[in-house]
């Protein structure tokens, strides 16, 4: 009987030996649990494209406290697609605006029914101010605000009003530039209300003697989306075709 049970133990000890070098492992190893192993709760996979983002977007804060007001302000080419008469309200038109975005034209409310009919209005080029913080206007949520010029009639008799309008070459979600100051560094729309950003450039947005659109007589700026387009423009040689400007209205305020 013992004979036996040692034959046995012997066999055992053989295949275990033979069993280790088929897996590869040491003399005496412990095989580890593949079930256990796969049943570890998975780790959410990290964005580091996301994380690659956040981090360009991040600015210098000694490179924000440095930027003109008008540079926290963004000012987007658009086209205006579609327009209608707000129900709610008799100065106000609702309108949807190409600005170049993926996620398609902005609902954008203007008073500017005294000044332009439908027909006026439909298809007509512009500039956006796209970071503003979003208002409701009489029930109809406005995101953004076009820019205008204006100026007192001589016979007193009201006020004429023009669209500030882009360049002839530029496309819906160009981008303003501002001749001789940095390239624009936007704020979040939360900041350009708690700090009241656009308030501060109301006094300094005029029309010049050739009705270009200034700030501070630094004149807006489109040159498209090619490299170098958001530059300073202190160093370019701008043609009058890359100004923003209006139609008739010169040394004119801005709104």
């Amino acid at each position: 009987m013992a004979s036996t049970t040692s034959t046995t133990i012997t066999m055992l000890n053989t295949a275990i030996v033979d069993l280790e070098c088929r897996l590869g492992l040491k003399p005496g190893q412990t095989l580890q649990n593949n079930n256990h192993k796969n049943t570890k709760k998975k780790q959410p996979h990290k964005n580091t494209n996301t994380k690659t983002k956040n981090k360009k977007q991040q600015q210098n804060p000694e490179e924000l406290a440095a930027q003109p007001d008008i540079c926290k302000l963004e000012f987007k080419v658009g086209v205006i697609t579609k327009v209608w008469i707000h129900p709610n309200a008799d100065k106000l038109y609702c309108e949807e605006i190409d600005v170049g975005e993926e996620t398609g034209p902005r609902q954008i409310a203007s008073g500017l029914r005294p000044h332009f009919s439908l027909e006026q209005m439909l298809g007509q080029r512009l500039l956006v101010v796209a970071n503003l913080k979003a208002k409701n206007l009489v029930k109809f949520k406005s995101h953004g605000m076009v820019l205008c010029a204006a100026k007192m009639n001589d016979n007193g008799g009201g006020e004429t009003v023009e669209f500030v309008e882009p360049p002839p070459e530029a496309q819906p979600g160009d981008v303003v530039s501002f001749l001789g100051l940095p390239p624009p560094i936007p704020l979040a729309p939360s900041q350009i209300e708690k700090k009241k950003i656009f308030a501060k450039c109301l006094d300094g947005l005029h029309t010049d003697a050739e009705g270009i659109a200034t700030w501070n007589g630094h004149k807006f700026v489109v040159v498209g989306k090619r490299e170098g387009s958001h530059g300073s423009g202190g160093s370019e040689n701008h043609t009058a075709n890359s100004y923003c400007r209006t139609k008739t209205i010169c040394n004119g305020p801005m709104r």
